[in-house]
């Protein structure tokens, strides 16, 4: 039987502060330079706009430009493409990573984790359910910068994932915790992790060094990118995970446990 096997291209921009029209741009240039087939192209959080706390003025919803534009360069390419973008859903504002497929279906994850350090919870709202995929039989549970630091809200139960797949907006004074959680997520769930972020400055002044990710389900590093803008396809296949949770049984260890919805 064939491995299964599934490229991801990840793409760590130095995002345009609050300019939607210029970033979508800067996307399609990356795109049409990308010269192997693509099947699932990731962006970072507030992918349009950098980390901002203006969704009144940013906002758009799911018929939007946007989500349009998405599903545009899925169906162009015939590829899935996702990332995170400022979202107004009956009258209240999410931080939304869209997956869209390149039959224009799509699903999305609310970001569970809202980064009160930058009083995102005061403008957002929060999400209540996690969001796994399926592709060519790998599946892939999406989440969302902040979440990083929560492992619970990770933790592989049943061994319902093969991959975990963050998208970010994550300062470069915080890098050594990036680097060093993604890892340990890829560790301890016994699957691969990816983690895109972006680089530059946003409006606020706060720099980003990348340091986009892709761990091994032992941890062990794949890729890395620091410092510099970039669009990089790497591949992953289902074997190695299978191979290293039948060396390694911790997951059938692991404590049993539910999630309470938040107050």
């Amino acid at each position: 039987m064939a491995a299964q096997q599934l490229k991801f291209t990840l793409v760590q921009p130095d995002i345009k502060w609050e300019d939607k029209q210029a970033n979508l741009a800067m996307y399609e240039q990356y795109l049409a330079g990308v010269h192997e087939r693509m099947e699932i192209v990731v962006l970072p959080e507030m992918f349009t706009t950098g980390f901002s706390m203006a969704p009144e003025r940013l906002a758009e919803t799911m018929d939007g430009p946007t989500v349009l534009w998405m599903k545009a360069m899925a169906a162009k390419y015939g590829c899935i493409l996702t990332g995170s973008v400022i979202i107004e859903d009956e009258g209240k504002y999410f931080n939304r990573l869209i997956w869209v497929q390149p039959d224009g279906k799509l699903a999305y994850y609310d970001k569970r984790h809202l980064f009160g350090y930058a009083n995102e919870d005061k403008h957002y709202h929060a999400g209540e359910k996690r969001l796994i995929v399926s592709v060519k039989g790998i599946r892939i549970c999406l989440l969302v910068c902040y979440d990083l630091r929560f492992p619970v809200w990770a933790r592989n139960r049943n061994k319902e994932y093969d991959v975990l797949l963050y998208v970010a907006n994550w300062p470069e004074r915080r890098s050594l915790a990036w680097k060093t959680l993604l890892q340990a997520r890829a560790i301890e769930n016994l699957g691969y992790a990816i983690g895109v972020n972006r680089v530059g400055k946003d409006g606020n002044g706060i720099a980003y060094s990348g340091d986009s990710s892709v761990f091994g389900p032992l941890g062990e590093p794949i890729w890395q990118q620091t410092g510099s803008a970039v669009c990089h396809t790497i591949t992953i296949d289902k074997e190695t995970v299978e191979q290293a949770r039948t060396q390694f049984s911790f997951l059938d260890d692991a404590d049993k446990f539910i999630i309470l919805d938040k107050e």
